[in-house]
């Protein structure tokens, strides 16, 4: 049997740590890159051994083939992996490493000329009578004579593309010329390749994706099916295997479709066939993704095949090891994504430093991460934080067990889509399996309203209390109170009192709470009238554990340095602090700062221009785009606010890296 001895990853985060695991497993030696803004991240520090490959800008780290084939050399690695995106589907990477006599742990570059391209796989693909809507590319001039020909709504996406970047739907001829410059920029920043091309938009369709492995002696099988029809912005956020939708017969069908398009390209990887279903239950082949995908471990988890372990194997040039009929599909797997990111602010990223990050620790699970609890979330990457899977011997069961796993998974100091994932898998629609990939773009908005009145209907003693248990149990509070120091006469004063009153600040509003009696750990606290008997259980690594009359809670509690306390309780985080305590940063405290100045036009997160629409003297109204900042692999639209507006400056202009303190745009008075 061929064995590689030294692996190259040209990846970073998630898919690098879970690369290293597998080869570390085969007792393969690993070597990681890095950007010097990654320099902290687990795969530099989980490889045996990692070198820097410059500074941030991708086309300097990620995407520089020469720099990545000569670490390679250097380091003596006999083959790469590229992950999945930046290098993973880059014909002009393998050819360098072909020439570098390095193996790729990926397929032929025929392959992945064809499929990585949609149009041309989708030319491919039509010779075996498999069914696909209908696509025109070009150039705009052509998208745009070619659109009347195809009713619209119309799918836009880059012709190089994948995992949604570049993708838009397009509702009317109006939006078209913005859509396909928007699309071929970021098709041109992420793929090198500006092409863009416009298909038929199928009205509430299922998203379902069969995974392949081939070897080079044209033995091609499939690991059966995942279902991804719940994504935001074209991407992913909850796959689950199998899929619910599928009927046996057609589970077959797919399987079959996907082994066929394998073999009539030769297929010799890891490899993704990505099919839509209709309602009716007719499926049309979408594209094929020439890499491991990014839910690969739900596959794994019901299958159990180590994906990796499988292309490394084939990689290798040895004969594929699995036969068809030796693939079974066991239990349920379910994946989400975690992203740093807002969902009620239309999954604006939410790049920045955790103050707190604590897994679940459950019988079942996986987490792909890239990260530890010291990491800071950067807005120069994508903002997926792990990858969360379950698996259970039904649907039913792997549900429960994904919402108990979330429940119990806390980050603070950044926003994340946690609460929105536990919304979704509650919902009566994903329950009955109801759904659609339009499914987030449609219900959004409700779902969001529902989990503003859950969150409100959540008693505010139930937080305050949590937060006083801890407070006056929390050493680092204890020393800016007055409390601690037996030579202070408030100290001395306090004693003489009978009741102790503090005030803390839930969600902006004051609240007085009054502690009226403390007995080793038993608390009498009273609030808006109502006394309640409290017991604290344990307080220990941010978790505090607690009764209120009896009744049984739980909650995550952090701080960050300006005292504000963020505080997990039901699935939903709480902003609270102590208004009775002189802060550390009340001394250089500005109202001022705090204050937005309604004439400057800042970025909502650090990032670079793409596009700036206005000049010095131009009138704005409302909802005109202003400029377009990319930040974590997303183009942004700054929009303009005001009712009528004329721009006194424009202080930036493309290309230019910009922070959230700058104005980017003045308005005159």
């Amino acid at each position: 049997m061929n064995i590689i001895n030294k692996i190259l990853i040209a990846n970073r985060g998630e898919i690098a740590v879970r690369i290293i695991k597998t080869a570390r497993k085969l007792g393969i030696k690993t070597v990681a890159i890095y950007a010097e803004i990654d320099k902290d991240a687990l795969h530099v520090s989980f490889a045996d051994e990692s070198h820097c490959i410059g500074e941030a800008e991708l086309s300097d780290t990620y995407l520089n083939i020469e720099k990545i084939i000569g670490i390679a050399k250097k380091s003596n690695c006999d083959a790469i992996h590229p992950g999945y995106g930046f290098m993973a589907e880059n014909s002009r990477f393998v050819d360098a490493c072909n020439d570098a006599g390095i193996i790729f742990i990926g397929p032929n570059t025929h392959s992945m000329k064809v499929m990585g391209n949609k149009i041309e796989a989708r030319e491919f693909v039509s010779k075996f009578n498999i069914p696909m809507t209908k696509g025109v590319t070009g150039d705009k001039q052509t998208l745009l004579k070619a659109s009347k020909d195809i009713p619209f709504p119309l799918l836009l996406k880059a012709a190089a593309g994948g995992g949604g970047k570049g993708m838009r739907i397009v509702n009317s001829e109006a939006e078209l010329e913005e859509a396909i410059e928007a699309t071929s920029r970021e098709a041109k920043a992420y793929f090198g390749d500006e092409a863009v091309y416009i298909e038929q938009f199928i009205r509430n369709p299922r998203h379902i994706e069969v995974q392949i492995l081939g070897d080079n002696f044209g033995n091609v099988i499939h690991l059966f099916e995942r279902e991804c029809s719940i994504q935001r912005r074209y991407q992913k956020i909850i796959e689950e295997s199998p899929s619910p939708t599928l009927t046996p017969e057609l589970r077959l069908k797919m399987g079959e479709a996907a082994v066929r398009i394998g073999k009539e390209i030769n297929y010799n990887n890891a490899g993704t066939i990505e099919f839509l279903v209709d309602e009716s239950l007719n499926f049309y082949f979408l594209e094929m993704n020439t890499r491991i995908q990014v839910e690969h471990p739900i596959t794994e988890m019901v299958t159990g095949i180590d994906i990796v372990e499988e292309q490394i194997h084939i990689a290798a040039g040895n004969t594929l090891r699995l036969k068809q009929e030796d693939i079974k599909q066991n239990g349920h797997a379910i994946e989400c994504r975690i992203y740093a990111e807002d969902p009620s602010n239309n999954f604006l990223p939410s790049p920045g430093k955790m103050l707190l990050f604590k897994e679940p620790v459950i019988a079942d699970i996986r987490i792909d991460t890239g990260i530890t609890k010291h990491t800071e979330i950067k807005s120069a990457f994508d903002p997926m934080i792990c990858k969360l899977v379950v698996w259970s011997p039904s649907r039913e069961e792997a549900t429960k067990k994904m919402l108990t796993a979330l429940y119990e998974f806390v980050i603070h100091g950044i926003k994340t889509n946690i609460t929105y994932l536990i919304a979704l898998l509650q919902d009566e629609a994903f329950i009955k399996n109801k759904i659609s990939t339009k499914f987030c773009d449609e219900f959004t908005p409700q779902i969001i309203e529902k989990l503003n009145l859950e969150k409100s209907k959540i008693p505010a003693h139930i937080p305050l209390i949590a937060y006083t248990l801890y407070s006056l149990n929390n050493k680092s509070i204890q020393e800016r109170t007055h409390f601690t120091d037996e030579h202070n006469v408030w100290n001395t004063i306090g004693y003489w009192r009978d009741l102790m009153e503090i005030r803390i600040s839930l969600s902006e509003t004051e609240y007085p709470v009054i502690i009226e009696s403390i007995k080793n750990n038993e608390y009498q606290i009273q609030f808006n009238g109502a006394s309640y008997n409290t017991s604290l259980k344990i307080i220990e690594d941010h978790k505090i554990e607690f009764f209120i009359n009896d009744i049984f809670y739980s909650a995550f509690i952090s701080e960050d340095l300006k005292s504000n306390a963020f505080l997990s309780y039901s699935g939903f985080i709480f902003n609270l602090i102590r208004k009775d305590i002189l802060h550390k940063d009340t001394a250089t405290f500005r109202i001022e700062d705090y204050i937005e100045v309604s004439n400057n036009i800042n970025s909502p997160m650090p990032g670079k221009v793409i596009k700036v629409n206005v000049n010095v003297g131009d009138e704005v109204k409302k909802g005109d785009v202003l400029l377009i900042i990319e930040a974590m692999k997303m183009e942004n639209r700054i929009i303009c606010s005001k009712d009528k507006a004329i721009v006194e400056s424009v202080n930036v202009k493309a290309g230019q890296m910009v922070d959230t303190i700058t104005a980017l745009i003045v308005f005159k008075d």
